[in-house]
């Protein structure tokens, strides 16, 4: 069993999923499920008209509940501290991008968006175009990052970017 259970009302980080309010607790209806295994029914809230349900006891996904409002504002603060992540083989760049996005977790996402950030200054003053993956990945930290503050900080996704922005060395974009 994880860490503790989460109750109905609970916002949690579920995976890709990003943030979900938890909306019941419970054994699901549902041919072939056990009728005394526990799950969550999930609602997503930046994927429109979903639920996802999940085993109360799921290790596969990383399920989390979102930073506390001091907890956010004490990270944000700290964002100038994280460093890039240190990527030293090209054919792999990728690969790394994907892995630190899974993990689902603050800090590497921040390290990912710093990541691509620098890369997109180096290949403007080379004239070259941002690559497909740095755009995809850039934008996958992005969200997942802003919408989990959004909930900690109680503001619009698009308001989290401005606060950032505010507290931070100008060199982070958050787009």
């Amino acid at each position: 069993m994880g860490d503790k259970m989460f109750e109905v009302g609970d916002y949690i980080v579920y995976g890709s999923n990003g943030v979900c309010e938890v909306k019941s607790v419970g054994p699901i209806d549902c041919p072939g499920v056990s009728s005394d295994k526990l799950y969550y029914t999930l609602r997503p809230l930046y994927i429109r008209d979903s639920s996802v349900f999940t085993p109360v006891d799921n290790e596969k996904v990383i399920m989390r509940g979102v930073m506390t409002k001091a907890e956010a504002e004490a990270f944000v603060d700290g964002i100038n501290d994280i460093d890039a992540l240190p990527i030293s083989d090209e054919r792999k760049r990728e690969l790394e991008y994907k892995k630190t996005v899974n993990t689902c977790d603050p800090v590497e996402l921040v390290r990912i968006i710093k990541t691509i950030s620098g890369r997109m200054n180096q290949r403007q003053s080379e004239g070259k175009k941002m690559t497909a993956a740095d755009m995809k990945y850039i934008h996958i930290a992005e969200e997942s990052l802003c919408g989990e503050l959004a909930i900690s900080l109680d503001m619009d996704k698009d308001e989290v970017k401005n606060y950032i922005a505010t507290r931070v060395d100008d060199n982070l974009h958050i787009a």
